[in-house]
This record gives structure tokens, C-alpha cells and sequence, in this order.
């Protein structure tokens, strides 16, 4: 019975019964050693198994942190039957990672979504109860995949306890899950525990010293219930004067070891050193170690070690590191050479490297080989963090030389894939120290240029990049030139650095008979070195003649070529070959389920189309593009797609909306490094910030004005220029205008001429400014940016009727009128109202049209979805959820839209936004 838990057991019991209504949860018990963390977690086991419900254990051992994926086979092993009726790229994801199948590296979120979802199947049989324990000392691939899913059980009928030791739990600690914090137990229940272990009434007096003497932890009162005598406890004899455990409970477990014979402190310590949990081979390496039967019954007797159903159990994680941290070095290499020697099974290889490399100080080739395997195996089934590891040891046991440097790059790249840049610097960083190779060298610096492309440094990545690609260019032309690529598109991105290096003298011109790829990244990167100069008439020829071949090129081989193409095709301001080369990187990544992909296409079209008024597919993927940014836990992903929420709220005129957008915006930039993406967030939400300030014109034009970025600026455009000249800045206008002119006259774009003409239209007056409005007009004709058009209808109807013409400014006003309710730019509409009935002409305005602003980002993108016809099943897929969180968001849209099923969320006049 437990003493003292009443408060805890009754919050896990609640969670159990919650879960068996349908309402899923995680908890960490927290607390030192001994404070009965695992009790609970196993009295929590029994009363879910006398629920019917179905109980998945598994638990973090220390050793066994470098075997990627190995706490999470154990959870997930007595349901993987399910894992067949799970989405196939899931399915085959999972059993990637658990080396049950081959193939490429598995998406990591296809891993851990596969995991979510085969919890989610289990539970539609029985509610599910997943015990992790001694969670500080899980794999980190593990950690990671549990973590993504405890914060999504909400809507399984899943309930996820973890216990995790007080500062020790370096993969638990720091993370948003609830928590219960677990302290000593109080004098009543300490006096009831020492009763039940040593079976004489103890007096309150020495209940309290104890109590005392160990602050309350339960285990701490266990073992001394076994060392003092009955005399001492029941008050009949003193108390020594120092309690054996004055200096922990771990002291305790090793006097109880060191009192043991030499052979059964063999038989422990090859128990705690081991990582299989399997009987048979922790007897056989004390036999390695000459403890034979005599010592290993010697070693049960005592009470530390267990054997149940063929499996070793030590008494308490603290037996392990008390037995383990007091060995001598010594001891613990022959130790794992011990283990190493009986691990023979072909599926514990990677056990059987890493105790050769805990039994060697010294470098040594075949351990070196066993590792590198290692790593090689677990980079294959998207362990990268365990693959890390396996190079970062084999660099440590390499001699001295550019083989040591290659491990060190390897171990780089996997940690940079498993999501730890910061591990990734430092061992780039460490291989670069003492690389002397340029081919090594080079790798090394294109690992890290791309960390601080995605990190805080864009400029930084500039220097590294050039600096890499100047290396490699007389070994390796083709890596160069992919540097070169890097380094000219964050210079067109605006990313600056005193790097001497060209990228152009780094790719001779390639003629007509070579490969499509190296024609178009000659004439890309050419294209692109010109555009920081603003030198178009340049920069145009060339990007349009990379642009042209991309359907020519390999989506996969060719992925980052395509993606910077369609960064070329916002500096040409084609619209249309934007939209395409993101659509064609969208299907695949679609098709593949790479997540991080999906979001960076369905960002990367918000700029076509803001600029064109496709409105709606903006609000569509910028929610999508949130929605799984939230549910992969990425938050450097939602920067973007909130930005543009904000720009579409403000033009739309929602300002409370815009605000909230705002304001997450801003969160997420002080708390995340957003890479080279920094200033087209950062003048998205200036931009949102004009157009919410339109009515004070100078406190619109400061945002406005601070704009830096090229893509941002042109969709800006009208509003700059508009800005400037209602606060008497005519400068700053006509500077915008004259940038316009140059960038219509070098790409050919009829959308900047027409913002152009509009800037000079409104900087002049009279005849001049007519014919500027009419020039503006023709440009538009030409071009697809149905908003740009309607606000120079706006701006020369206004004009035309300011000039007594009122007749001829209607159909310019009604026209731009239209434009505006069928984009939901509420505030433009209702000014073209107003000047269409200043100049004689009654406007009314359009029905609201079905639907509701109080949908969030995930319910808007499940409506879509489910008006496409998907099924759940398929939407969970695409959405990175599981299909009972999508009926839970679908359930919310049917309460706040009135409605009763998905027949008449289809037959809605139009989508919620």
C-alpha cells in the first residue's frame, strides 16, 4: 500500500477515468530519488489493468542513451500488430525506425505521428495507459517522439505518465508538459511506513527523528526500517548517532553491495553495466568475469538484483549508479568487454559497440569500424541524435588525421538532422579546428553556413558559404557551385558579409552540351549576384533563362536548385512562375510527407498570391502552413504564415485580428531565431502595421518606410507611396517611384510599371496626373494583381471626381468597388462606397457572406479539407494528426457554425476565413 499519496493517486486515478471518457493527457512525476516515483507509476499500472484498460511500460536506462529509438520499441512493441492499419508512408516510417524495414531516411515527424496514430488505434479497442520511467536517461530519439505526442493526446483515449528524476532529466526538463513535483511524505504516513517494513509499532518520537533525518522520502524510511534493529525502532534502544543514510540512499545500496563477495559484486555490476535486460546475458558475462551460479544466487539473496520471466531487475535505478559510479575504471572496462563478448545476436550489434567503446580508452580500428556502423545504421532509420553520438565516440577513439575530421563532420551533419544546431556548431566547429584537407575543410564550413542560415547569422552564412565554395572549387565544381547558389541567394535576400569572394568566378559558363543542372545554376547564379546591385537589366536575361529550364530539372535530385528558382522567379516579379515552381515542390512534398517542405512551399506562394488577390488559398495555406508548424513543434515555421494572417487580417480590416497576428509575431521573433527569413517576416508585420494605421498617415508611414525587403516593398508598393505623399514626404515617394521604374524597365514587369505610373500619378496633379492614371491603368490591363488595379481605380476615380467628373469616375469606382468585396478588403470597399455616392451614385453594400471569423487556424484548414471531401483518415495524414483530433476540431466548427454534418458544412455559399 502506498503511505502518503492519497493527493497523487487521486490526480492519476482522475486521468485514468478521464481517458476511459474519451480525454487523453500526459503527466511527469517529478522528484529526487527514492521519493516513490516509480511506486506510483506501477500503482497506476495495476488499477488501469483492473480498468480493462491496456498498459504499455517501458523505461529510460543510462547505458542504453546512445541506441536511437530503443525505449520507444519497448512501449510500442505488444501493439505494432496495429501499425498496418496506420497511413502506409507512417507505417513504413515507424518500422524504419525500429529496423524492422529498409529504405531511406524516414521523415522524423512521419515517425512520431505514426506513433501518435498507433496509440490512437490501440485505444480504440481499450483506453491505453503509456508508463515511461527513469525518463531523464531515455534515447533522445525517444524523448523527442514521446514529447511530440504527449502534447497531442488531449482528444485520444490516451493517458502518457513519465517519471523523471529531480536535475537529471536533460530530455524531460524545459518542455511545456504538466508536471507533478513529488516531496517527502508527512510524519503520519513516514510512522505507517516504518510500521508496515519492520512490523513493530514505532514510536512517534522516532518516526519523527527519521522523518527527520531523511526529509520524508519513502524509500530512504524502507531501507532504514531494514538496518536499524526492532529494539532501535521501537524506541527501546538509541538511534546511532549518525543514521546509515546520512548520506543518501544510494550510500545505503552500496554498503548493502560492498558486504557482498567479490564474485557477487561481479554479478551486479555486470547487471548494472548492461543495457539488454535480458537474464542470459548478464550471467554469461559474470561468467566472463569468473562469477559463476554460487555468486549470482549470493547477488539475489541480497535483495539488489531480481530475476523475473528470463529478465534482470535491479532493486532501484539508484542500485545502477550506485553499484556502476564505484567501480574503478578498470572494473568498468572489463566490465563491457565482458558484455561485449556475449552480446552475439544479430540485432544487438549496436549494443555490442557501444560496450567495446565504453571498454577502451585508447584509439582503436575495430572499434572505430563497430561504431561507424553503428552510426550508419541509425542515421538509416532517422535516429540522428543516436547517430551523433556513434560518430562523435568513433572521432574520440581515431588517430589523429582527416579521418578523425570526417567522423566529426559526420557526427555534425546527424546532429544538425536531429534537430540540435547548437551540438552541430560545436562538433563542426571541433572538426574544423583540426581539419587540413580542403575537401573536409570545405564540407565543414558548408555544414555550418547552413546552420546559420537557418539560425541567427544570414550574414555569417554568406562569409561561410563563399568561403567553403572558394575552397572546394579545384576539387569538387559541383558542390562549389551549390555553395556559390547559397551564397548569391542570401545576397539577394538581402544577407551581406566582407567576404572577397565572387560567386560568379566560381562557375565558368556552361554551354549547350552540358547537364540542364549545371546550365541553369551558372546562369542562376549570375542572375542572382546581380540583383543586390538592383542592376535588372542584367539579372532579368539570365533568371529568365534559368526559370525556363526548371521543367527540365528532377524534383528530387534537384529540390534546392527548384526552391531558389522560385526565389528567382519574386526578383523577376513573375507571378505565375512563382506559383508554379512552389506548386510542383508542394505536390512532392505532399506526396512524400516531408512536413518541413510543405510549409516552406506553402509559404514561399504567399507572395504571388497576396500580390494577385488570391486571398482566399493565402488564408488556406498560411493556416495549413501554421497548423503543422504547431503540430511538428517547429515554431521558427509559423513566423512566416503569421506574418502574412496579419497582412491579410489588416487588408481585410480586422484589426483585433491583426493585433493577435501581431503580437505572435513579435512573441516568436524573440524568442526564435528566424535565419534568412527575418526581414521578410519582420516587414510583413511592418506592412500589417501600415495598413492598421491608414488613418494617422504619419504613424502609417513609419512601418512602412522601415520596409527592407525587395518582395515585401513591391506588394507594398501603393501603400508606401500613398503613405509618403499624405504626410509630405514627396522625397521618399518619389525615390520609391523612380526604384518602380527601374525594376519595370529591367524585368519587363507590367505590374511595376503600373505602380510606378500610380506613384507618379499621385505625386502630380491635373493633366499630368491623368495621363500618369491612365498609363497606370494600361500597365494593369497587362498584369494579373487584381488588387493593385482596383486601388488605382480607387485613386483616379477619387481624382476624377475631385475634378467635377463625376460620370466618368463611376465605373473606375464601381469597378474597384467590386474588387474589393469579392477580396473581403472591407475598409478599401467602404472607401470606394463612399466616393461612389459622392459623386451621385447610390452604392449598397454586399450581404455578408456565410461563415465566421472565430474558426482557428486548424479548424479553418479542416473545413477546407472536409469540403474537398477528404475523409478523416486522410486529413489527419495531411494535417500531421491523428483522425480523432481531427473529428474533436470538427465537432468545435459544427458547434460555431450551427451545423450538424459535413453535408452542410459543404453546401456553405463560401469558406469560413
Amino acid at each position: 500500500m502506498l503511505q502518503g499519496r492519497g493527493r497523487e493517486r487521486a490526480a492519476l486515478g482522475a486521468m485514468l477515468a478521464d481517458a476511459a471518457a474519451g480525454t487523453g493527457g500526459v503527466l511527469v512525476l517529478r522528484g529526487l530519488p527514492g521519493v516513490g516515483k516509480s511506486a506510483l507509476l506501477a500503482d497506476a499500472a495495476v488499477r488501469a489493468t483492473d480498468a480493462c484498460m491496456t498498459v504499455l511500460r517501458t523505461q529510460g536506462v543510462e547505458s542504453e542513451s546512445p541506441l536511437a529509438f530503443a525505449a520507444l520499441q519497448r512501449l510500442l512493441r505488444p501493439i505494432m500488430s496495429r501499425a498496418e492499419r496506420l497511413p502506409a508512408p507512417q507505417r513504413q516510417a515507424l518500422r524504419t525506425a525500429f529496423g524492422e524495414a529498409t529504405g531511406g531516411e524516414p521523415d522524423r515527424f512521419l515517425i512520431f505521428l505514426g506513433v501518435l496514430n498507433l496509440l490512437g488505434e490501440a485505444a480504440e479497442q481499450a483506453p491505453v495507459l503509456a508508463v515511461i520511467d527513469d525518463a531523464h536517461w531515455l534515447d533522445e530519439a525517444s524523448a523527442a517522439a514521446l514529447l511530440f505526442v504527449g502534447r497531442r493526446l488531449a482528444n485520444e483515449r490516451v493517458v502518457m505518465l513519465l517519471g523523471a528524476r529531480t536535475g537529471d532529466a536533460v530530455t524531460i526538463e524545459g518542455t511545456d508538459l504538466p508536471t507533478l513535483d513529488l516531496g517527502g511524505i508527512d510524519r503520519e504516513a513516514a510512522g505507517a511506513l516504518l510500521r508496515e517494513r519492520a512490523g513493530v509499532p514505532v514510536p512517534a518520537e522516532v518516526a519523527g527523528a527519521l522523518l527527520a533525518a531523511t526529509g520524508g522520502n519513502p524509500l530512504a524510511l524502507v531501507e532504514l526500517a531494514a538496518t536499524l534493529s526492532a529494539e532501535q525502532l521501537a524506541g527501546a534502544a538509541p538511534l546511532p548517532e549518525r543514521l546509515p543514510l546520512t548520506q543518501g540512499v544510494e550510500r545505503a545500496f552500496l554498503d548493502r553491495h560492498r558486504r557482498l563477495p567479490a564474485q557477487a559484486q561481479a554479478v551486479l555490476l555486470a547487471a548494472a553495466a548492461d543495457d539488454s535486460g535480458r537474464a542470459a546475458v548478464v550471467r554469461r558475462a559474470a561468467r566472463e568475469l569468473g562469477a559463476g551460479d554460487e555468486a549470482w544466487e549470493e547477488a539475489e539473496r541480497s535483495g539488489l538484483l531480481h530475476v523475473r520471466d528470463a529478465a534482470v531487475e535491479l532493486r532501484h535505478p539508484l542500485v545502477r549508479s550506485a553499484v556502476y559510479g564505484a567501480a574503478t575504471s578498470a572494473g568498468r572496462r572489463r566490465v563491457h568487454r565482458a558484455l561485449a563478448a556475449v552480446l552475439d545476436r544479430p540485432e544487438e550489434v549496436d549494443r555490442r559497440a557501444w560496450h567495446l567503446a565504453a571498454a577502451v580508452e585508447e584509439p582503436a580500428e575495430d572499434v572505430v569500424a563497430a561504431l561507424d556502423s553503428a552510426g550508419e545504421r541509425a542515421a538509416a532509420r532517422g535516429g540522428y541524435e543516436a547517430a551523433a553520438a556513434a560518430w562523435e565516440r568513433a572521432a574520440e577513439l581515431s588517430q589523429p588525421g582527416e579521418a578523425r575530421v570526417a567522423r566529426l563532420l559526420r557526427a555534425a551533419q546527424s546532429a544538425s538532422l536531429g534537430a540540435q544546431p547548437a551540438r552541430a556548431r560545436a562538433l563542426a566547429d571541433a572538426g574544423l579546428a583540426m581539419a587540413v584537407e580542403p575537401r573536409l575543410r570545405a564540407e565543414l564550413r558548408r555544414l555550418r553556413a547552413y546552420l546559420e542560415f537557418h539560425g541567427a547569422s544570414p550574414e555569417e552564412a554568406h562569409r561561410m558559404a563563399l568561403t567553403a565554395a572558394a575552397e572546394l572549387a579545384p576539387w569538387d565544381r559541383g558542390q562549389a557551385a551549390d555553395l556559390a547558389m547559397l551564397g548569391a541567394g542570401l545576397a539577394a535576400f538581402g544577407a551581406r558579409s566582407a567576404s572577397p569572394v565572387r560567386p560568379v568566378d566560381l562557375l565558368p559558363p556552361a554551354g549547350p552540351e552540358a547537364p540542364v543542372r549545371s546550365r541553369c545554376l551558372a546562369v542562376l547564379v549570375r542572375g542572382l549576384d546581380a540583383v543586390p546591385r538592383r542592376d535588372w537589366q542584367r539579372s532579368t536575361p539570365l533568371l529568365r533563362e534559368a526559370v525556363d529550364l526548371a521543367d527540365r530539372l528532377d524534383v528530387v535530385a534537384d529540390e534546392d536548385l527548384l526552391m531558389n528558382l522560385g526565389v528567382a522567379a519574386w526578383h523577376l516579379g513573375d507571378d505565375e512562375v512563382a506559383m508554379r515552381l512552389q506548386d510542383r515542390l508542394l505536390a512532392h512534398a505532399r506526396s512524400t510527407g516531408a512536413v518541413t517542405m510543405i510549409v516552406h512551399a506553402l509559404t514561399r506562394r504567399h507572395v504571388p498570391e497576396l500580390a494577385t488577390g488570391r486571398w482566399v488559398e493565402a488564408a488556406s495555406g498560411a493556416c495549413e502552413a501554421l497548423a503543422l508548424a504547431e503540430n511538428v513543434a517547429q515554431p521558427v515555421l509559423a513566423a512566416w504564415p503569421t506574418a502574412t494572417l496579419a497582412v491579410l487580417a489588416a487588408l481585410r480590416g480586422d484589426e483585433q485580428r491583426a493585433a493577435r497576428h501581431l503580437a505572435d509575431v513579435d512573441a516568436l521573433a524573440a524568442t526564435t531565431a528566424l535565419g534568412i527569413t527575418t526581414d521578410l517576416v519582420t516587414d510583413l508585420a511592418r506592412w500589417a502595421r501600415g495598413l492598421l494605421d491608414t488613418g494617422t498617415p504619419a504613424a502609417a508611414l513609419r512601418p512602412l518606410e522601415r520596409i527592407r525587403s525587395e518582395p515585401v516593398g513591391h506588394l507594398a508598393a501603393v501603400d508606401r507611396v500613398e503613405a509618403a505623399v499624405r504626410t509630405d514626404r514627396s522625397d521618399l515617394a518619389e525615390q520609391w517611384a523612380a526604384e518602380l521604374e527601374a525594376f519595370a524597365d529591367g524585368t519587363g514587369a507590367a505590374w511595376a510599371a503600373a505602380a510606378a505610373a500610380h506613384a507618379r500619378a499621385v505625386l502630380a496633379d491635373g493633366d499630368e496626373a491623368e495621363k500618369h492614371f491612365r498609363d497606370a491603368l494600361a500597365a494593369h490591363g497587362r498584369s494579373r494583381r487584381r488588387p493593385a488595379r482596383a486601388r488605382t481605380q480607387l485613386a483616379y476615380g477619387r481624382f476624377l471626381r475631385r475634378r467635377r467628373r463625376r460620370v466618368d469616375a463611376r465605373p473606375h469606382l464601381r469597378e474597384a468597388m467590386g474588387t474589393f468585396e469579392e477580396l473581403g478588403a472591407a475598409p478599401w470597399a467602404e472607401s470606394a462606397r463612399q466616393e461612389l455616392r459622392a459623386s451621385g451614385e447610390a452604392a449598397q453594400r454586399r450581404d455578408a457572406a456565410a461563415g465566421t471569423t472565430e474558426l482557428t487556424a486548424q479548424e479553418q484548414h479542416v473545413v477546407r479539407l472536409v469540403r474537398r471531401g477528404l475523409p478523416n483518415r486522410e486529413i489527419a495524414a495531411q494535417l500531421f494528426l491523428s483522425p480523432r483530433t481531427v473529428d474533436y476540431h470538427l465537432r468545435n466548427v459544427f458547434t460555431k457554425l450551427g451545423i450538424t454534418s459535413r453535408t452542410q458544412l459543404a453546401a456553405l455559399p463560401m469558406e469560413p476565413s
